[in-house]
């Protein structure tokens, strides 16, 4: 009777070894962080597992961070066979770290890396060694209001050829840096219309992160800017679908004077943000389940996903129903819009001198609180200890 072969090891959080930095880096200052974006310093440790077709997933590492050594002919360079994700770790007031709704970035790093072939990976054991490494790492989540770790995932295709195929190797690694807010003032941001381009397609991965849904944006990017813009608004046809890398809503004045708060719905184009699935469930709870701080009990607001266009927005511009128009992301959280070029038209919108406008004020307002451990909600955080 011929034995039966042994299936490829699973990823397994049992088996982590964990090697500790001799040398430790000075942590950014807050000072330093308020600067905007990301820190260029990494933390001390990263996490490293690799996957090959016979053993399947390596025994994780958490170990010092530094360089990884690769074959030039790897998939990842040639064909970008890579995913990658984007979560954060906040301080709560009881000194520990919080991640925010994990178990959400894990299910969409796992869908990304299978869109492009990659092993599959259990995402419960990977979010089990990032809590071990953010509590290793603990130093370097500030402690300040809209400050965080931020936590980067990745996993890109190693097999060594150059023939367009499946990768059946790859590496995986998970990398920090601390964050101070994202954009250096609170102003409202201007967006440019990309009218000859688009950032994704039906049928296409704009829902997913892999590096071939950014890299092409940079372009149209750096034009932006060069035209006094903050960052793309990308459309499909006279369609909104994301501005920059991050999800688009409206808010609409209705007839009875409640509020409409609107997104474009989930078609394949763009990114299923976690921060934009927080948005709405947030904006359902006022004011039946809890109420946003700022927000009358009266005020009541109806989230949906709809189509919006750029005459749709027009329309409702002329017609007085627009509030307010923001953008949400993990890195930005919720920032408000002041303008669009879209064309030759220079498109204003509603503007609270440099503030956030009432709903999407309230919203960011309730988010950081959950996030930072001030107002418990759903199991929405996980603490790392």
């Amino acid at each position: 009777m011929q034995p039966t072969p042994s299936l490829p090891g699973e990823l397994d959080a049992s088996r982590v070894i964990v090697t500790l930095a001799t040398e430790l880096k000075t942590v950014p200052s807050l000072e330093e962080l308020a600067s905007g974006g990301f820190s260029q310093v990494m933390t001390d440790h990263m996490i490293l597992v690799s996957y090959d077709p016979v053993h399947g997933w390596s025994a994780p590492e958490i170990k010092p961070y530094g360089p990884l050594s690769m074959m030039p002919a790897s998939a990842c360079f040639p064909y970008a066979i890579n995913a990658f994700e984007g979560m954060k770790a906040y301080m709560g007031p009881d000194g520990i770290p919080r991640l925010f709704r994990p178990e959400k970035n894990m299910a969409r790093f796992a869908r990304s890396a299978a869109r492009v072939a990659l092993p599959a990976f259990n995402p419960t054991e990977l979010l089990k060694i990032i809590r071990q490494l953010v509590t290793i790492d603990k130093r370097w989540v500030p402690a300040a209001k809209g400050h965080s770790l931020y936590i980067r995932p990745m996993i890109i295709g190693t097999r060594s050829s150059l023939n367009l195929s499946i990768s059946d190797s790859a590496l995986l690694w998970v990398m920090c840096a601390p964050s101070g807010p994202y954009f250096r003032n609170t102003r409202p941001l201007s967006l440019f219309a990309a009218t000859d381009a688009v950032r994704a397609w039906p049928g296409g991965t704009g829902e997913h992160k892999i590096a071939t849904n950014y890299g092409p944006t940079l372009t149209h990017h750096q034009r932006a800017q060069a035209a006094n813009h903050d960052m793309n608004l990308w459309l499909l046809g006279d369609k909104i679908t994301e501005a920059g890398i991050m999800n688009f809503f409206v808010v609409l004045r209705r007839d009875d004077g409640d509020l409409d708060v609107l997104t474009p719905p989930l078609d394949g184009t763009i990114l299923p943000g976690i921060t934009r699935e927080s948005i709405l469930a947030l904006a359902a709870a006022h004011p039946s389940r809890m109420i946003l701080p700022g927000l009358s009990e009266e005020t009541r607001l109806h989230p949906a996903e709809r189509e919006l266009t750029m005459p749709d927005l027009e329309t409702w511009l002329a017609d007085g129903n627009v509030v307010e128009v923001f953008v949400v992301g993990t890195a930005v959280v919720v920032s408000s819009i002041g303008h669009i070029a879209w064309g030759a038209k220079e498109i204003v919108l509603p503007q609270y001198g440099d503030a956030l406008g009432p709903v999407s004020k309230a919203l960011r307002e309730r988010i950081l609180d959950i996030q930072e451990g001030e107002f418990e909600w759903e199991d929405w955080c996980v603490p790392c200890v």
